[in-house]
């Protein structure tokens, strides 16, 4: 959910600022700003590169992904994710990012405020978890220090913006975690347990998987359907029809392991191959399809290029065509399989 959170916090950012009647250039910043503050909870996995034993590495323990997982399964998920540390440290960055307009004085004695609510953040961290928070919570302090400073000089967002977009950024981060492994902890660094263990889809560890990516691929939908909507561009114009041929991604459901959260790359990586090739296949010559220019009526950005814009959408159609065809032969051929059973058994 790396990118998952990201997307999200965008989405619901560059949407409401639109829905505010923002002009796009505006809205999408906002949504950049928040995206970022929302991917930078995930800075714990840094921690890896004082836990690993480098030393012991071998070449075969480097192509296993439970080497980085098992060196952070302390920390990921845990001092940066809570809903304490976020909104604490979301008022902070905001702090700091209001103060930028002020008088020198003021600006000084409000940054001054606000490094001195993420130090204490970073000691109560350091006391509880040792170097573990004091490296997670310090690198995740400065993180946000660099995001707030960069939506201030690299944008035209004003300091409440920016304000808004950390603390909105950071508290939508841990929900994207549900599903996917162990339940971030909600109220660090009180010792309160609000989930004990990842909310289940499906008792089938395959359909749990494929429910995982799906949501994790409406968000990616979202992004995308949220830049066009800013933009004043119809999506649904964009999709080349040809995007349906993902379904014959399905007969991969009776040809390779079924995939689990385990273990899931040779699934992912192969979907995500159908969608790049739906989404080339929309690039190549009397592909290309009109695309409505934005209104007059209000200040939009100019469209990008048709074919660039329908890849993007014909990509996304493409995925999600060869999820449904996967999951419809998967779940046909368990429902198979157990009636075969059912009439063997007796």
């Amino acid at each position: 959910m790396f990118v998952g959170h990201a997307l999200l916090a965008f989405a619901l950012a560059a949407l409401l600022a639109d829905r505010l009647g923002w002009p796009a250039e505006r809205a999408l910043a906002l949504g950049a700003v928040a995206g970022a503050f929302a991917a930078l909870p995930d800075v714990d996995m840094a921690y890896a590169a004082i836990a690993i034993d480098f030393g012991s590495l071998t070449a075969e323990s480097l192509t296993r992904p439970s080497t980085l997982w098992d060196a952070t399964r302390e920390v990921h998920r845990a001092v940066t994710h809570s809903l304490v540390v976020s909104v604490l440290a979301g008022g902070a960055f905001g702090l700091w990012a209001v103060a930028w307009d002020r008088r020198p004085a003021v600006r000084a004695a409000g940054s001054l405020l606000a490094v001195g609510v993420l130090a204490a953040i970073v000691g109560v961290g350091s006391a509880q978890n040792g170097t573990l928070g004091l490296v997670v919570l310090g690198t995740f302090a400065v993180g946000g220090l660099v995001v707030t400073t960069l939506g201030r000089l690299r944008t035209d967002l004003s300091g409440r913006a920016v304000a808004a977009a950390a603390v909105l950024g950071l508290c939508s981060h841990p929900w994207g975690d549900l599903v996917t492994g162990e339940p971030p902890r909600l109220l660090y660094p009180f010792d309160v347990r609000v989930l004990d263990g990842r909310v289940l889809l499906h008792g089938d560890p395959t359909v749990h998987l494929l429910g995982a990516f799906a949501l994790e691929l409406a968000v990616v939908w979202l992004a995308a359907v949220a830049v066009a909507t800013v933009t004043g561009r119809s999506w649904r114009d964009a999709i080349d029809p040809r995007a349906a041929a993902g379904l014959a991604y399905g007969v991969a459901a009776v040809l390779m392991v079924p995939p689990t959260l385990e273990v899931s790359y040779h699934f992912v990586f192969s979907i995500l191959a159908v969608g790049v090739v739906c989404g080339g296949a929309s690039l190549t010559t009397g592909s290309a399809r009109p695309i409505p220019r934005p209104s007059a009526s209000r200040r939009r950005l100019s469209a990008a290029a048709p074919s660039a814009f329908g890849g993007t959408f014909s990509a996304l159609a493409g995925i999600t065509a060869a999820l449904v065809g996967y999951a419809a032969v998967y779940l046909a051929d368990e429902a198979l399989s157990a009636v075969l059973v059912g009439l063997f058994s007796i």
